[in-house]
């Protein structure tokens, strides 16, 4: 019988509660020590600069004013001709429709017409001429940016490519930017 009641009185004491269950324990595993000097801030003036190593300073990525933004590739230079050819090549090797559009004035998206959320203008550029299936060399479509620029000189142009089997635009990137962008 002294078993008997030992077996319950420890079963009692195991027993854990619901709100014991949920508890975690803090950890205490790691402390700040002089061992890592980038951790420990000497100076507790709020008026300090940040620092990010002492050697590297602060660079700013994207200047907010004068270089928008557009869709793929706009973070870089002006491509070259070379390099609008290998992003054409590689548009062709995809199996994709080149196609051409370009828009006059203000190339960005804004709001002008309508203020309902989901709702913007320049989403849409016009097309030049009409996609040219077929097309199995970047010369030809390189061709028909140079006269989309002798006819529009004062307008943004972009090259996209179309799969015409999942009906989607795959791929877009400015390939003229006018003057003064």
């Amino acid at each position: 019988m002294a078993s008997l009641v030992s077996s319950t009185a420890v079963a009692a004491v195991n027993r854990v509660t619901p709100a014991q269950a949920s508890m975690v324990a803090p950890f205490t595993g790691l402390k700040s020590t002089p061992a890592f000097p980038g951790t420990r801030k000497s100076n507790n003036d709020i008026t300090s600069l940040p620092s990010n190593g002492g050697k590297v300073q602060c660079m700013q990525v994207w200047p907010p004013r004068g270089l928008k933004k557009f869709e793929t590739l706009s973070y870089l230079p002006p491509l070259s001709d070379a390099a609008l050819a290998k992003e054409v090549d590689y548009l062709l090797r995809s199996g994709w429709i080149p196609c051409l559009e370009f828009e006059v004035g203000n190339a960005f998206v804004y709001r002008e017409n309508n203020k309902s959320p989901g709702y913007y203008d320049g989403r849409y550029w016009t097309m030049w001429k009409l996609p040219m299936f077929g097309c199995s060399d970047s010369s030809q479509v390189l061709k028909e940016l140079q006269e989309a620029k002798k006819a529009y000189p004062d307008s943004h142009i972009r090259i996209i490519g179309f799969d015409n089997k999942r009906q989607v635009q795959c791929i877009s990137f400015i390939a003229y930017k006018p003057p003064g962008f």
